[in-house]
């Protein structure tokens, strides 16, 4: 007799033997025992999980002849089993829907129903992978699966249930199949090799088991594929090149390179890999993986049953999982996933997989929006600072010792009022440059003083052999945040209009209602949207935007919209708590600093106090 793989071998014959699908067994056996059998199912799930398989247990349940009705486990032995089991049971007709899906098959089917069974008691249709039926033949074959013969029972398997029509699952009793589950399909893997006579390590049968994907028949074919590799000792170095898997202590060494930022060490790791003729995106696919248990070993501990791998494995994970945070290991998962979606059908797969990787190094860099805002950036410049600007050396000079001597004329501190990488930043490009920087002792803030030296350009000066390194401040003065009046950006912008002939603009706007908030100036006028847009056009809005930057002393937004103006400011309601939420957004020194540093505009505030 000619070898018969492990697949098909190790087939169950009876319900029980059928792994990780209690729920439907259970009903089953049930539903055969109370005479409550239904006309028509749906097996719908993952591939390799037994679909087909326990179709064929129902089948042989029903057509059993060790007894004179259906019998919640067949005895395998009658010769209604053995017929279903070998495939040539004259009453029981197998049909592969994925060639035999057109309206003339289904017509055929019709015709055949209609006669009685040639020996069992039913006369069973098994539809493997239905959903490639096409339409019309559903809807030939819908008035015989609503008002079957009472001897004709259809049985549908699918991958895909989404694909049958609703009104061919309505007429259907409907059972989802579930993945088999990591421990089962190792303890299954165990059972066969132990009957085979092969000597497994755990290591291997975790590997064949997590290559499997969830599928006991694709775990078992990978098996019958490293058995006739390796003889009677099954190892994990054999299955790992059978499957294509990286060590996962390669994946180790890459996150301790990340760990480290050694940008070298990561592109000589996937050098190696490439050269030994690992797929990219196979690469980043168990990278992701590798991520994903990082991640749940950080949250739910290291013997989590939500991690399915080997305890090897485990040891890794928790090693890695101690080295980074939550937010960083679910930073590094959205950028493996991004890199593994593009490596699918893009081009030059070696390098969407190199700057993936090296994203991840630079990512540890990356600040919290929090701290930016918070002004932490700025706070320390140690060994143990999340701090992306590098600490630079002590230089000894008299603005660096003043500045780092509090002075009591400083004035009050604020939430804000430490250096940070937004002052440094403001100071550097928006302010004017002048002769000398202030020197606190002059009256001028400490904090400023340390934010000039923090974006002072350093000059080496040489003398003889010896080299120093001095300070150039670069000088600084308060930046001017004061909004422009509405009054002055009002007159600004109506008298440009005159002068350059747009009266009739200028009249609407002036008859418009007026408002400044942070870097934006609006005016509500009662015309439409569209005279709007025909008003302002190109030329009108250079003149405005030119007359608002000069009244404001910094560039400024303007924003016209269609509305009523409001009459008079008495008018307006007042809130009863003495100041609305929008005033209390704006007057909000975070959002005053999203404004500055994203030219972020407030849409929609709503109040949390009066929701209760």
């Amino acid at each position: 007799m000619s070898y018969q793989v492990l697949a098909r071998k190790y087939r169950p014959q009876k319900f029980s033997d059928v792994i990780g699908q209690d729920h439907v067994t259970r009903t089953l056996k049930n539903a055969i025992e109370r005479q409550r059998i239904g006309h028509g199912y749906i097996f719908s799930g993952h591939r390799g999980i037994g679909k087909t398989t326990i179709a064929r247990i129902l089948a042989m349940a029903l057509n059993c002849q060790s007894q004179d009705h259906p019998v919640p486990e067949p005895c395998g032995v009658c010769d209604s089993c053995l017929e279903i089991r070998a495939g040539n049971a004259v009453d029981v007709i197998e049909i592969d829907a994925a060639t035999n899906r057109g309206i003339d098959e289904i017509r055929e089917l019709r015709e055949a129903a209609r006669y009685r069974p040639a020996r069992d008691r039913y006369k069973i249709y098994i539809l493997d992978e239905a959903h490639q039926i096409t339409d019309a033949a559903f809807n030939a074959l819908l008035k015989t699966l609503e008002e079957p013969p009472g001897h004709i029972i259809f049985m549908m398997a699918t991958t895909q249930p989404e694909d049958i029509p609703q009104t061919i699952r309505s007429r259907c009793q409907n059972f989802s199949f579930h993945a088999v589950r990591f421990d089962d399909i190792v303890q299954q893997l165990r059972d066969i090799a132990k009957q085979e006579g092969i000597e497994a390590d755990d290591n291997a049968l975790a590997l064949l088991a997590e290559s499997g994907d969830g599928s006991m028949r694709d775990a078992l074919s990978i098996m019958d594929q490293a058995i006739a590799s390796c003889g009677t000792t099954l190892g994990a170095e054999i299955v790992r090149g059978l499957v294509g898997s990286v060590p996962s202590e390669v994946l180790e060494d890459m996150m301790d390179a990340v760990a480290r930022n050694s940008s070298e060490d990561v592109l000589r790791l996937v050098d190696r890999l490439l050269v030994e003729g690992q797929s990219a995106q196979h690469f980043a696919k168990q990278m992701l993986r590798f991520l994903r248990n990082a991640m749940v070993s950080k949250v739910a501990g290291a013997d989590s049953p939500v991690l399915q791998i080997s305890s090897d494995e485990r040891a890794r994970v928790a090693r890695v999982a101690e080295r980074f945070s939550e937010e960083e290991l679910a930073r590094f998962m959205q950028i493996m996933l991004r890199t593994h979606g593009e490596l699918g059908y893009k081009q030059e797969q070696r390098f969407l997989l190199e700057l993936g990787l090296l994203k991840l190094v630079h990512a540890k860099r990356l600040l919290p929006l929090e701290e930016l805002l918070s002004g932490e950036a700025g706070k320390g410049s140690g060994a143990g600072s999340r701090s992306s600007v590098p600490a630079r050396s002590a230089v000894p000079s008299r603005a660096t010792t003043e500045a780092e001597a509090p002075s009591s004329r400083a004035p009050a501190a604020s939430p804000f009022s430490r250096p940070s990488l937004f002052e440094a930043d403001r100071n550097r490009k928006s302010e004017p440059k002048a002769e000398s920087l202030p020197s606190v002792g002059d009256g001028a803030p400490a904090k400023m003083a340390s934010s000039a030296l923090e974006t002072a350009p350093a000059r080496a000066m040489t003398t003889g052999t010896a080299t120093a390194v001095a300070v150039e401040p670069e000088p600084v003065s308060e930046p001017a945040t004061k909004e422009p009046s509405v009054e002055a950006a009002r007159t600004a912008v109506l008298g440009a209009l005159e002068d350059a002939g747009q009266q009739v603009l200028a009249h609407n706007l002036e008859e418009g209602e007026w408002s400044v908030r942070g870097v934006e100036v609006s005016v509500k006028v009662a015309v439409s949207q569209v005279m709007i847009d025909v008003a302002l056009g190109a030329e009108p809005k250079r003149i405005i935007q030119a007359a608002l930057n000069k009244a404001g002393g910094r560039p400024l937004r303007f924003k016209m919209v269609s509305g009523t103006p409001a009459v008079s400011a008495q008018s307006a309601p007042r809130p009863a708590n003495g100041a609305g939420a929008r005033s209390r957004a704006i007057q909000d020194p975070i959002v005053k600093r999203m404004q500055e540093k994203f030219g972020a505009e407030i849409r929609t505030v709503i109040d949390l106090k009066d929701r209760g």
